[in-house]
Parts: structure tokens; C-alpha cells; sequence
């Protein structure tokens, strides 16, 4: 498919009661890889979010009364969709995001595997029945859906991130309202469509498209009706977003930012923690929540990991994610290029060498190149700050414990990375890491079968595996009398 037809396949309105609507004003989708603008879409005014959620609301009522059966029918249906049209959805996903077309191709697969979870989730959903330990009564636990939802994504897995959470909505029996990042709304919007190709009743899902979030989202978050708040971003809008959460006592799920640290232990296979480092470092072009932030390596193991790493990461092919073999695409923006640059900047000034990459690329769009640092001192700003780029950062350890007490002097706690071929070791420093996951002899944990999720600031709640749908029911306990 064209990049031309592709975009135009998309609607670009506002998504509300099951009808394609146009907005009073637009904001445009630009390819990072170019600075060039692909198309216009509806930017979404307070009053036209808050028709969504009337829309969420009118429906929640008949939805919820829907059967089980229906509601995971029409989630398999929708994975049976997206795996038909893999190649379009990946296109758009490059075009928007900039990340390489294999790559875009993954998340597609990997998005779809959401909805088929939960389509299996839905017939599965039960509670309970008991005596009273003293006798007299019985205990009824019944799981209801929590309600209208709202739910926030992020732009860096624009696709993957939606499905993680309509899936388990639409399975539970609620209702939403989804805003995607207004850098790529184009997958969540593609993704709409889908929905309704595969028979999802009106207002179920409302989709609102929006360059101010703060403004057009937060009387949404305040009334009454909305009931679960479901949020992947930064940790400081997290925050903000459970402030305003809180006035209404409404449940939430976030998952917040990353700080994670890749430990590789003088034991370690070095192929296969080069190989983890590669996969935890470059998914998604360093830009992901869960990229290896801060390496760790055993002094002994230190300059041969590095070699390796560098061998590694100078055979990346930096380009467009449509050009065949490219592997490092563009970064989101130009502001995360300047972010990324002064991170290296700091670092390098506070001592750390470059071995490859570390300048920005002169040319069109918003490049950074693949950049290994060594001998990265704890102090450098960018061990205590989400690098997000394609930067990877090695600081010496000595000991078992200095490495662990590295990894956990962070306010996050998302995930971590262990290499080691000691079993004692690995389950030891597993239980030590202060992280809401563990990567071990691994660099990729996401799965949707998995509960994914962080402790400390890194988030609540989880998403995905037997809890993703936890979060968007509630439990209802009836005492029943057996008194004659």
C-alpha cells in the first residue's frame, strides 16, 4: 500500500455514539522521520469530549446486560481484523510514530493478541458463594462492571497501548471514552473503525482526538458518571491526573515512567546479555517505558560487554521506518532530540566516554543515532532520568549488593533486568529489585497474558494477564438470610 492511501484510509473526525463526527478545528499528524505534515485531524473542544462521554453513559446500562459470549465474539472478531490488515495498520503506525516497519508490524500482532485475551476473559469472569463461618447467612460475591471509563494512551506504542485497554473494558462490560497522544492518533483511529467493522454497538467505545488534554480532558475525569481512569504517560502527569481522580474517589490504573536497570553479573552468558541489552535498549527506538535505562556490569565483564555492544549497535541502519533494513527510526519530536542530546552532554561532561554516536544526524526529521557511553558515573542526569532515545549507558558494579543498591536508588519501579546463570542469584536479586517486573536472561517481558505494571512511582494497578480485567470490575458482596 501506498503512504498516500494508507493515510487517507483513516477517518480523521471524532469517533462518538458510533458516528463519525467532524470538529469545529483541527490539528495536524506529522512523520517525525520528515517534519512533513501527513493529514489533519478533528482537535476535540471541551464540549464536544463531554458529548463523547453522554454517549459512554447512554450505553453502559444495555452493554453491561450483554452477554459474555457477545461481548468476547465481538473482541475476536476485531483480532481477526487487525491480523487481516497487519500491513495497512503497520504503515500508519511508521507514518505517525516513525518507528521501523518490522517493528510497527510487531506491535500490530502484539495489539491483536489483547483483544483475543480478553475475548477469552469474558466468558470468565465470576465470583462467589460461601456459608457465613458462623452460620446463619450466606456470602454472594458477584463481579459488575466498574462503569464509564477513560482512558488516556500514550504515542510511543499507539496501538498496543489502546487494546490493552478497550480490550478488558469491552470485555468487563464498560463503556469509554479513549484519548490517544495527539502526535499519533491516527492507529487509535484506525482501530475505531475496526471496532465497528466488527459489529461493537454504538457508544461503546468513543474516540476523542486532542491537542489540549489538560483543558478538554479534565471535566471528563471530574464528572460524576466516569467511573475508572486507565492512564499510560510520565509520571508527572500521572500525578496531576490522580489529584483530579481523586475528587471523585474514581478508580485508576496508571503506569507511569521507567527507570529500569539492566544488571549483568560476572557469571552472565555475555551473547545472551548482549542480546537481552539490544532488545531492552532499541525497542521502539529506546523510546519505551520499559527500555534498559541505566546498565549495570560487573567490572570484570565491563569492557568486553562494551566492545560488544558497540560492534552491535554501529551496524544499525539509522533511516525512515519505511526504508527496507532501517532499525533506528526518528524520535517522536524535535524536543525529544534536545532532551536526549543534553542527557549525553551531562553525562560525557561528568566523565563518561563516548564509544559510538552522541551528536545529532543532520537531516530532515528528528534523528538521533544509536550512542553507547561508558564509565557512567550514578551522579549523570540521565541514571535518575528516562532517557528515551537510543542511548545506552554503562556503569561499572563490584558486588551482588552494590548493584542491587544501584538499581534500586530510584523513585521508579517498573521493571529491571538480571543476567546471571546462578539460580540462587537469580531468585535472590529477583526478590531484592524494587520493580513491578523481572526480565531475567531476558530484554522483553510485555506479554498479554502477563500482568504488566510498576511499584513506587512507576504506576498502579496492572494491565494485562488474569488482572488486566480486575481493573474494570467491581465486587459486590450480598448477605443472603437462611432463617426460615
Amino acid at each position: 500500500m501506498q503512504e498516500t492511501d494508507a493515510i487517507a484510509s483513516v477517518p480523521t473526525g471524532l469517533f462518538i455514539g458510533g458516528q463519525w463526527r467532524q470538529a469545529a478545528r483541527t490539528m495536524p499528524v506529522e512523520d517525525p522521520s520528515t517534519g512533513r505534515v501527513l493529514c489533519e485531524v478533528a482537535d476535540a473542544d471541551p464540549d464536544e469530549a463531554m458529548a463523547a462521554l453522554d454517549a459512554a453513559a447512554a450505553a453502559q446500562g444495555s452493554w453491561a446486560a450483554t452477554a459474555p459470549r457477545e461481548r468476547s465474539e465481538i473482541l475476536g472478531r476485531a483480532y481477526d481484523l487487525i491480523i487481516e490488515q497487519q500491513e495497512r495498520l503497520a504503515l500508519i503506525m511508521t507514518l505517525e510514530m516513525g518507528k521501523p516497519l518490522a517493528e510497527a508490524r510487531g506491535e500490530v500482532a502484539y495489539a491483536a493478541e489483547f483483544f483475543r485475551w480478553f475475548a477469552e476473559e469474558a466468558v470468565r469472569i465470576d465470583g462467589g458463594y460461601m456459608p457465613a463461618p458462623a452460620g446463619g447467612s450466606r456470602f454472594l460475591v458477584m463481579r459488575q462492571p466498574v462503569g464509564p471509563s477513560i482512558l488516556i494512551t500514550p504515542w510511543n506504542f499507539p496501538m498496543a497501548m489502546g487494546t490493552r485497554k478497550i480490550g478488558p473494558a469491552i470485555a468487563a462490560g464498560c463503556t469509554s471514552v479513549i484519548k490517544p497522544a495527539a502526535q499519533t492518533p491516527l492507529s487509535t483511529l484506525a482501530l475505531a473503525d475496526i471496532l465497528v467493522q466488527a459489529g461493537l454497538p454504538d457508544g461503546v467505545v468513543n474516540v476523542v482526538t486532542t491537542s489540549r488534554s489538560d483543558d478538554v480532558m479534565t471535566p471528563l475525569i471530574l464528572d460524576a458518571r466516569s467511573r475508572k481512569l486507565s492512564f499510560t504517560g510520565s509520571t508527572p502527569v500521572g500525578k496531576h491526573l490522580l489529584e483530579l481522580a481523586a475528587k471523585t474517589v474514581m478508580r485508576t490504573s496508571m503506569e507511569l515512567g521507567g527507570n529500569a536497570p539492566f544488571l549483568v553479573f560476572a557469571d552472565a552468558d555475555l551473547d545472551v546479555a548482549v542480546d537481552g541489552a539490544m532488545q531492552a535498549k532499541m525497542r521502539n527506538i529506546g523510546q519505551a517505558c520499559t527500555a534498559a535505562n541505566r546498565i549495570l556490569v560487573h567490572r570484570d565483564l565491563a569492557a568486553e560487554f562494551a566492545d560488544r555492544l558497540t560492534d552491535r549497535m554501529g551496524e544499525l541502519a539509522l533511516g525512515r521506518g519505511v526504508e527496507d533494513g532501517v532499525v533506528v527510526g526518528p524520535l517522536i519530536n524535535r524536543a525529544a532530540v534536545d532532551k536526549v542530546h543534553g542527557l549525553v552532554r551531562d553525562a560525557v561532561a561528568r566523565g563518561a566516554r563516548t564509544r559510538i554516536g552522541g551528536e545529532p544526524v543532520d537531516r530532515p526529521g528528528y534523528f538521533y543515532p544509536a550512542t553507547v557511553l561508558t564509565d557512567v558515573p550514578p551522579e549523570a542526569e540521565l541514571s535518575s532520568t528516562e532517557i528515551f532515545g537510543p542511548v545506552a549507558a554503562i556503569t561499572p558494579f563490584d558486588t551482588e549488593e552494590e548493584a542491587v543498591s544501584l538499581a534500586n536508588d530510584t523513585p521508579y519501579g517498573l521493571i529491571s533486568y538480571v543476567f546471571t546463570r546462578d539460580l540462587t542469584r537469580a531468585l535472590r536479586v529477583s526478590e531484592a529489585l524494587e520493580a513491578g517486573m523481572v526480565g531475567l536472561n531476558q530484554g522483553v517481558v510485555s506479554n498479554p497474558a502477563a500482568p504488566f505494571g510498576g511499584i513506587k512511582e512507576s504506576g498502579l494497578g496492572r494491565e494485562g494477564g488474569f488482572s488486566g480485567i480486575d481493573e474494570f470490575l467491581e465486587t459486590k458482596y450480598v448477605g443472603i438470610s437462611m432463617r426460615e
